[in-house]
């Protein structure tokens, strides 16, 4: 983990994020865009954004500290912003879901909304109010968009009415299976949280999007997945709060059968790593080692194609 820096405090970017931006000479040209496009309030069009869609990325963390990523879907207008400062989200608890123990009052939690046909994605962190079970408001801590680079184009269909839970149960585990490990082999797309606690005391939370060619995570033997790490917008949000909280959760989704791979664990960059030249086009490599392992059959009600 990085010590801590006086840095930061004259940055819109925690020390995390600046040693990212460090290791390749961007610290003066990140500046501005961090100050420019990181934002307290949700801009008009993400405020238009968000309502529109039938599902939401969510990133968690739970009582014990672990991080959880999760997908949660409902008929679209289940979220709104009544104003630039807050989002409204109306989803009932999940109890199956490893993440919503992260998802009570006054928790800190980041969402990613994502519309694959499109390749539109948003961003934005924050706190949570809870107004009742089924309902939250998410007070904005930050909040900006992000280029469509590497989403894999889908149009999604509900296959049965998202209030209707599925009957299976998940399947809990420390190691992956045959079934899990298929998933991830075959995978291009999953979603990963992240967060840091920052010097203010304030808990910073992150999920955001992953993707690349189908099997571009490689599963090892050891049941650690390593990741290549393509050239992007540069703000390292993910990336730097590994660099200060080495702990992550992801998910995978089987877009044919609702099945979620949920996971946390612990994490390692891999800055300069002869491993590097194995992955094309990446510029760095990181290691994510499962402790927990959720398995979901049928937990979306959602289905993807790839016809758009």
């Amino acid at each position: 983990m990085l010590e801590h820096s006086g840095e930061e405090t004259a940055s819109p970017w925690h020390r995390g994020e600046l040693a990212m931006q460090r290791s390749l000479g961007v610290v003066e040209r990140m500046d501005g865009p961090g100050r420019n496009f990181v934002r307290k309030v949700m801009p008009e069009q993400h405020r238009a954004f968000f309502p529109m869609l039938p599902f939401v990325v969510l990133g968690t963390v739970d009582a014990k500290g672990d991080v959880w990523a999760t997908v949660r879907a409902a008929q679209p207008g289940f979220m709104s912003s009544p104003e630039p400062e807050t989002l409204e989200v109306s989803l009932p608890r999940e109890p199956a879901d490893p993440a919503d123990d992260g998802l009570e009052d006054g928790a800190a939690v980041a969402m990613l909304g994502i519309q694959l046909e499109t390749r539109r994605r948003n961003r934005l962190n924050g706190v949570i109010r809870r107004m009742d079970p089924g309902a939250f408001r998410l007070r904005v801590g930050q909040s900006f968009g992000n280029c469509p680079q590497y989403i894999q184009p889908r149009a999604a269909a509900f296959v049965r009415d998202p209030d209707v839970p599925t009957a299976q149960p998940p399947l809990r585990s420390h190691v992956l299976d045959d079934r899990a490990r298929r998933m991830v082999e075959s995978a291009d797309t999953f979603f990963v949280a992240s967060y840091v606690d920052r010097e203010n005391g304030e808990r910073q939370v992150d999920v955001s999007h992953r993707g690349g060619y189908a099997g571009f995570v490689h599963l090892g033997a050891d049941g650690a997945l390593t990741v290549p790490d393509f050239a992007g917008n540069r703000f390292f949000n993910t990336l730097g709060n590994f660099l200060v909280n080495p702990k992550a959760g992801l998910v995978f989704i089987d877009f044919e059968t609702g099945d979620m791979l949920q996971m946390t664990g612990k994490v390692e960059v891999l800055l300069d790593s002869p491993e590097i030249a194995a992955f094309p086009k990446a510029e760095r490599l990181w290691r994510f080692t499962p402790e927990n392992i959720v398995f979901r059959p049928d937990a979306l009600p959602l289905r993807w194609t790839s016809d758009v």
